[in-house]
C-alpha cells in the first residue's frame, strides 16, 4: 500500500475555516477569491503529497456551494497557440469545457467564461467564444488592461479595468480559476473590483494557493517540484520580502507574487481608497497546504521523485518542439540542484536495461521498445514491443497477469483475434501502423473476458494500476500515452523516437 504523507482532511478542514473566516471579516458583501493552481483533478499535488485528494479543492467548494459561484478564464493567446494541459493531454480550451462538465458534476453554479487580453485577430479565438455562446455560457472579452503595470491612475479608471465588461455575480464567493497559469484571473478580480466599488458595493480579494507553500523551507522538495513543474512560466520561488519585513518572520513566496505586490497593492488601495488589509503576498493566501504533512519524510521523497519526473517530460516535450531550450536547461538545474538522476526514476534502468539486452541479443530487436511498470508491492514488471502490440500495451498484459497470478506463458487473448483486429486495421481502416495499441489491446482483453475465465479475472486487476509508475524507451504515441494517463498509470519516456517517419511514426 501506498504510504501517506498528508492528511486531506486535515487540509479541508483547515482551508475550509480560512476561506469562511475571509467572507466573514471585513465587513464585504463578497469574497473574490482567485484560485491558483488546478482546481479539481490537481494530479500534481496528489504526487508530491501522498494521501492529498486530486478532487479536494472542489469538494471543499461543494460544501460551499450555496454562497459560491464559479468564472473561468482563458488566456487568448493559449487557444491560438493550443497549449496543453500535460496531465491529460487536451488543449487549454478543451480543458474549460471539461471544467464546466466537472463544476456541474459537483452542483457548482457556472458564472460565466472570461476570454482574457483579447486581441479581436483570432478566429479560433472567436470560434471558441462562439462554440461557447450557442451553449448558453455567459462569454466575456477583456482586452489588455490600458497603463498595466505602472500608470496605477490609468488602470484604475474608464480606460483601464472599466473598458472590461462587469461580470454580473450575486453570491457572497465569486471562485476565479482558469486552466493554468497565466489565464489572467488576477486581472479578472481586479477588474471585478474596480466595478463592484463603483456600483457602491464593498468587496474584498485573496487568492487560494497550494504551491509554494508558505511555511516550509525555501529548498523543501516539494516547493522545488513547484519550479520544476512552472518550468516554462519561469516561476521561481523566493522569501517572501514583504512578510519578513512586516511581521519579522519568514515565508515563502514565488517571483510572479512578489514582483506584482506592489501594484497589486496600490491598485487595490486606488480602487477601495483605504489602506490595503495586505502587508504582504503571502498575507493575501489562503494556503494551508503545509498543515497537513504528517510525514515530512514521505513528502519529500515523493517531490523529489516528481522533480525527476518533470525533467524526463521536459526531454520529451523538448525534443516534440514543444519547449524551448531554456525551459529544458531549468529542468535540468532543479535536478542537479537536488542531486537527482534519471536514474533515481526506479522503472527507468529496468526498461533500458531489458531493451539493450533484447537488442543484443539478436538483431531482429534492433529497434525494440521496452516498458516497465512498478507494481503496488515494488515490483518490476516489463513489456516489449512486437508485430502483434506495442510494449506499453504488452506491460498492461503482463503486470495485469502478475496481479492475478496467471503463468505468463498463458494467453489472455487468443492470436486469432489479435490477428483479425490487425487485418481489420490495414485492410478496412486503411492503417500503416499494425501493431494494436492498448486502447486495442483493451478492448480485446473486455471481449475476451466474456469467454476466458483468465482474461476475466485479469481485466478485473486492470483498476490497480492506477498509481503505477511506468517507463517506455521511447516516445510513446499521443494515443497510448492518453490511455495509460486515463488508467492512472504515471508514466515517462525517453526523448528517443521508434522510427525516422514523421506522421506515421
Amino acid at each position: 500500500m501506498k504510504e501517506i504523507g498528508f492528511s486531506a482532511e486535515k487540509y479541508i478542514e483547515e482551508q475550509s475555516k480560512y476561506i469562511l473566516k475571509r467572507i466573514a471579516c471585513g465587513g464585504g458583501e463578497r469574497l473574490y477569491l482567485e484560485f491558483g493552481g488546478k482546481l479539481v483533478q490537481d494530479k500534481h499535488a496528489m504526487r508530491v503529497l501522498p494521501g492529498f485528494d486530486e478532487n479536494a479543492k472542489i469538494k471543499l467548494l461543494q460544501r460551499m456551494k450555496d454562497k459560491a459561484e464559479i468564472i473561468i478564464c482563458i488566456y487568448s493567446g493559449d487557444i491560438t497557440t493550443n497549449k496543453t494541459r500535460q496531465d491529460f493531454g487536451i488543449t487549454y480550451d478543451l480543458e474549460v469545457l471539461r471544467l464546466i462538465d466537472v463544476f456541474r458534476k459537483y452542483d457548482l453554479e457556472i458564472n460565466s467564461v472570461v476570454v482574457t487580453r483579447y486581441k479581436g485577430d483570432s478566429p479560433a479565438v472567436d470560434k471558441f467564444i462562439n462554440r461557447l455562446e450557442r451553449r448558453g455560457i455567459r462569454t466575456y472579452k477583456h482586452r489588455f488592461t490600458k497603463g498595466y503595470p505602472t500608470d496605477v491612475e490609468t488602470i484604475v479608471s474608464d480606460e483601464g479595468y472599466g473598458a472590461n465588461p462587469y461580470i454580473e455575480v450575486t453570491k457572497p464567493l465569486a471562485v476565479i480559476t482558469g486552466p493554468g497559469g497565466g489565464s489572467g484571473k488576477l486581472a479578472t478580480c481586479l477588474s471585478q473590483l474596480y466595478h463592484e466599488y463603483r456600483l457602491g458595493r464593498r468587496v474584498r480579494y485573496a487568492k487560494f494557493e497550494t504551491f509554494p507553500i508558505w511555511n516550509i523551507p525555501l529548498k523543501h522538495p516539494v516547493n522545488v517540484a513547484y519550479e520544476a513543474a512552472t518550468a516554462d512560466l519561469k516561476d521561481v520561488n523566493m522569501i517572501d520580502s514583504f512578510h519578513l519585513e512586516a511581521y519579522d518572520k519568514m515565508a515563502v513566496n514565488y517571483n510572479r507574487d512578489l514582483e506584482v505586490f506592489p501594484v497589486v497593492k496600490r491598485i487595490i488601495e486606488k480602487i477601495t481608497g483605504e489602506e490595503s488589509e495586505y502587508k504582504s503576498p503571502t498575507d493575501m493566501g489562503v494556503n494551508r497546504a503545509g498543515f497537513g504533512i504528517i510525514n515530512d519524510d514521505i513528502v519529500k521523497e515523493a517531490a523529489c521523485q516528481e522533480i525527476v519526473r518533470r525533467y524526463i517530460i521536459a526531454e520529451c516535450d523538448y525534443k516534440k518542439g514543444k519547449i524551448d531550450g531554456e525551459t529544458l536547461e531549468r529542468a535540468k538545474l532543479l535536478m542537479d540542484e537536488m542531486s537527482l538522476k534519471v536514474e533515481d526514476r526506479k522503472v527507468v534502468l529496468p526498461a533500458r536495461e531489458y531493451a539493450e539486452k533484447k537488442r543484443q541479443c539478436d538483431e531482429r530487436y534492433m529497434n525494440v521498445v521496452v516498458v516497465a511498470m512498478e507494481m503496488p508491492d515494488g515490483t518490476i514488471i516489463t513489456g516489449r514491443s512486437s508485430r502483434r502490440m506495442v510494449a506499453a500495451a504488452s506491460s498492461i498484459l503482463n503486470a495485469v497477469k502478475y496481479l492475478s497470478g496467471i503463468a505468463d506463458e498463458l494467453h489472455l487473448i487468443s492470436p486469432n483475434i489479435l490477428v483479425s483486429i490487425q487485418e481489420l486495421k490495414t485492410d478496412v481502416l486503411h492503417s500503416e501502423k499494425t501493431s494494436l495499441n492498448c486502447e486495442e489491446i483493451l478492448t480485446a482483453l473486455t471481449i475476451s473476458a466474456a469467454t476466458n475465465p483468465s482474461a476475466e479475472m485479469a481485466l478485473s486487476k486492470l483498476s490497480l494500476l492506477s498509481g503505477c509508475r511506468a517507463h517506455c524507451t521511447a516516445i510513446l504515441s499521443d494515443k497510448d500515452e492518453t490511455t495509460l494517463k486515463a488508467m492512472g498509470i504515471d508514466v515517462t519516456s525517453d526523448p528517443e523516437y521508434v522510427t525516422n517517419n514523421l506522421y506515421y511514426g
